[in-house]
């Protein structure tokens, strides 16, 4: 190989000079090549990018991260693959006769693919190929370069073709074919500025027909000299006698998997700026392309070299999207999922997916557990991600779950998908850069969090549900501990002391009013057991859960309001969300009557359900279909809408016909304004012990499993306190007994007696509770956000006031507070 980057020629064919450019490992190596042949690579033989000499910003404001660039680069590649599928049938792609969408082209050009099997899967992978290249073996002391390699057995391009096509910008060469991805033609540049530090990209191509020569180039960021005018520099692309280089060929060995190269388009990025903690293609990379396509047209091969690890068993691993992966791997990681879809006047419809992971699998305890699943979920951070036709196009981390949402317990553990395939164009481009890899902060991106957030934490929907379950292994009644320790507390506490009134401001003291709240009641011998839910493939029953008929209103809605109308069936929970043969349910309007006094005295014609009602319809659960109707201005009060819902299924559509009306608004009665009084305020959180393992005897101590299991926290010897708190209410102060930094404390004292083992832990309660209580107090009313850095990802992150609290506690804050407790112990500290 030394060979390759030492003997120059005076001359070298266009194949032989591929050939080394293509060889090269890195940009190390590159250069050196470049460095052989002056004449070739002289900077007059370099033309500008799209022709302008002014694209710097362009290129430069693409995508924000290396991956999401990536991702642009097969989103190329199957955006070229679709359209010669096109061509091959006969079809221009801009015509009228082709697919109006992605999901019509792969249904059109492989309408039986059977992907879902893996040997089909692997095989049709194989026109998609990103490869990793670089020298090895990689290891923690030899972080060598990694080159990309990104290869499409797609439509290609002839040589002259090239300046107007992946050398062109803002010339929307795809904007009139309406079943891909790409419009701009800019996005496949962004990757550029990630190719180590002079940014070289090698583009080679040959036309699928077959009939033309191969092509290839070089594209640079242009080395600024002190004689150039501009004040910026450029990007420019390689031309050899004017022209780009080509040569004739058949088939090319170009390392690819399992063929030699025809036709189609190969790249190569050298030197490519990936991330902290990426090595293996077959592993870290292919997680990152799941999560960036969450539902790809196609399906994608990531390869990498033996020659860079040598001791991975795996090299290769195909990819179809994060969606399919999770369906593969629901029973080992998965607790449960669903979705709703909504439709809605402002951004028209999308369907929203939740994916609620379990606390504990196999045999990992919690904090494995949480690392594995951000590993393998959540690498680049992405929470709730927003795609189009399958591609991730902005994403929200997982302050959304906790700051909007406010479902604390499941912030490591949620992940919400958000279709935005479907919404009105004019909502839908205000929400995305062109870049595709984030959102702007518009109207209508702040409307759609807010709808969403109003939504999904809904106190009756699923994921409230859900929360408050997990919660329920440690629901138990510790009010007298907390009673006990406020009486203390307040014993000597004058009523307009700071303390007091910065607690009254979050808080009621007034422990007169303090209610024993119920623990949990032992199912009695006369409570029903429910019946096991046996759910089916398809259904074989659907039915409205009211009494209807042809003439009678299941159900009267407001004008401004929403109802939900319920049905129950015995279909499996994932029956409209599943890959194999899934259902839906579709909703339409048969008839309008309506009211008297505005006219009209015959039925009206029927109408989209979309026309008339905001829709929201829900995946099963348990046997049970809710849809929500909001009415639109159209309908009137008095007005009644007969309504169908069929449940698809291939045994025969399932139908139900039911009668809403439209009623009064529900006004709320007049009321004198209220004083603000203590019951307005926040009742103190609850005192809860926390042991590694309890006696069983007490009813107000729990275990560390438990508590890891409400909390979402991780508990060991280390652990003081974790702080329970739903969006900003602090709710329970569970206290870890045993954790290291009491057991120091008390092994202090010799020969320690009963009362001084007492003693010792009511001050190291007390001060905890209150200390936590203070600081959660303050940092509450001051609105105070907190975010960390997180090694490996270049932003911070948000850290929710709970995590944070726990965190504060486990590093020697507590240790502090034991042992200088008050200002006298300090006093006397600094003194001796």
């Amino acid at each position: 190989m030394a060979n390759l980057f030492t003997q120059s020629s005076s001359k070298i064919n266009n194949q032989e000079l591929f050939f080394k450019l293509y060889n090269a490992k890195d940009e190390e190596d590159l250069l050196n090549i470049i460095g052989l042949y002056p004449t070739i690579f002289d900077d007059s033989n370099w033309k500008p990018l799209g022709g302008n000499f002014s694209n710097y910003g362009v290129v430069k404001n693409q995508q924000s991260s290396p991956i999401a660039a990536l991702i642009e680069k097969v989103t190329n590649a199957i955006d070229a693959i679709l359209t010669k599928d096109c061509i091959f049938s006969g079809i221009d792609p801009k015509s009228d006769t082709a697919p109006n969408s992605m999901d019509e082209a792969i249904q059109k050009f492989y309408p039986e693919n059977n992907w879902d099997l893996s040997s089909f899967r692997k095989e049709q992978a194989e026109n998609i190929q990103i490869i990793a290249d670089g020298k090895g073996p990689r290891n923690q002391k030899s972080q060598y370069p990694t080159s990309v390699v990104v290869y499409d057995n797609g439509e290609g391009q002839h040589p002259e073709k090239f300046e107007d096509t992946f050398l062109s910008l803002l010339r929307g060469n795809k904007n009139d074919i309406h079943f891909v991805q790409g419009k701009y033609n800019m996005g496949g540049s962004g990757a550029i500025v990630f190719c180590g530090k002079k940014r070289y990209q090698l583009i080679a191509s040959k036309r699928y027909t077959n009939d033309g020569n191969f092509g290839f180039t070089l594209v640079r960021e242009h080395p600024k000299k002190e004689s150039d005018q501009a004040k910026e520099t450029w990007y420019e692309y390689l031309l050899i006698d004017g022209k780009i280089p080509s040569f004739a060929a058949s088939k090319l060995d170009l390392g690819l998997n399992n063929r030699q190269f025809e036709t189609g388009t190969v790249l190569k990025l050298y030197s490519y700026q990936f991330p902290k903690g990426y090595s293996g293609f077959a592993q870290d990379l292919n997680q990152s392309i799941n999560e960036f396509l969450f539902q790809p047209a196609l399906p994608i091969l990531t390869v990498d070299t033996a020659e860079r690890y040598p001791n991975n068993k795996v090299l290769e691993n195909d990819l179809f999207g994060l969606k399919r992966r999770l369906a593969a791997e629901e029973s080992e990681y998965l607790d449960e999922s669903f979705s709703e879809n909504f439709s809605d006047d402002v951004f028209g419809k999308m369907k929203v997916s939740c994916y609620v992971f379990k606390t504990k699998v196999k045999d990992y305890d919690l904090k494995r557990t949480k690392k594995i699943i951000q590993d393998r979920y959540f690498k680049n951070s992405m929470a709730v991600m927003f795609s189009l036709n399958g591609q991730t196009h902005g994403h929200y981390t997982s302050e959304f779950i906790t700051r909007s949402l406010k479902l604390n317990l499941l912030k490591s553990h949620l992940l919400i998908h958000v279709d935005c395939t479907e919404m009105k164009y004019n909502f839908r481009k205000e929400l995305f850069m062109a870049s595709r890899d984030r959102l702007k902060d518009g109207d209508e991106t702040q409307f759609l969090r807010s709808y969403l957030a109003k939504k999904l934490s809904a106190k009756d929907g699923r994921l409230a549900e859900i929360e408050k379950r997990r919660k329920q292994a440690v629901d138990i009644d510790t009010s007298s501990n907390t009673s006990d320790l406020l009486k203390s507390f307040t014993k000597n506490l004058p009523l307009d002391s700071e303390l007091a009134k910065l607690l009254n401001q979050t808080f009621k003291l007034d422990i007169k009013k303090e209610k024993k709240t119920e623990g949990r009641k032992n199912r009695t011998s006369n409570e029903k057991v429910p019946t096991p839910f046996e759910p089916k493939r398809f259904p074989s029953f659907f039915r409205i859960d009211a009494n209807s008929s042809n003439k009678k209103e299941v159900a009267t809605i407001p004008l401004n309001g929403e109802k939900s109308i319920r049905f129950s069936t015995d279909v499996t929970n994932d029956y409209f969300d599943r890959i194999e043969e899934p259902g839906d349910l579709r909703v339409s309007v048969l008839n309008i009557k309506p009211n008297d006094s505005d006219g009209g005295n015959k039925p009206g014609e029927p109408k989209e359900i979309d026309e008339v009602f905001n829709v929201v319809k829900s995946s099963p659960n348990k046997g049970k279909i809710k849809i929500s109707l909001n009415p639109k201005d159209e309908l009137k009060v008095g007005d009644s809408i007969q309504i169908k819902a069929s449940l698809l299924s291939p045994n025969g559509d399932i139908e139900e016909l039911f009668w809403v009306k439209i009623a009064n608004n529900n006004k709320p009665k007049s009321e004198a304004p209220k004083k603000e009084s203590d019951n307005d305020l926040l009742g103190l959180p609850k005192l809860v012990f926390m042991y590694k393992n309890t006696d069983g005897n007490s009813g107000t101590d729990v275990t560390w499993e438990a508590v890891e299991e409400a909390t979402s926290l991780d508990v060991d010897y280390s652990t003081v306190m974790i702080p329970d708190a739903e969006g900003d209410l602090l709710n329970r102060i569970f206290i870890n007994m045993d954790s290291t930094v009491l057991k120091n404390f008390k092994s202090k004292e010799k020969n320690i007696n009963q009362e001084q083992l007492e003693l010792a832990n009511r001050k190291y309660y007390t001060s905890v509770y209150f200390h936590t209580l203070f600081l959660y107090t303050i940092s509450k009313n001051r609105g105070y956000e907190i975010r960390q850095k997180v090694e490996g990802k270049n932003e911070l992150e948000h850290v929710d006031l709970g995590q944070y609290l726990k965190d504060l506690f486990d590093h020697y804050y507590s240790t502090f507070i034991l042992n200088f407790g008050g200002m006298e112990a300090m006093m006397q500290g600094i003194g001796d």
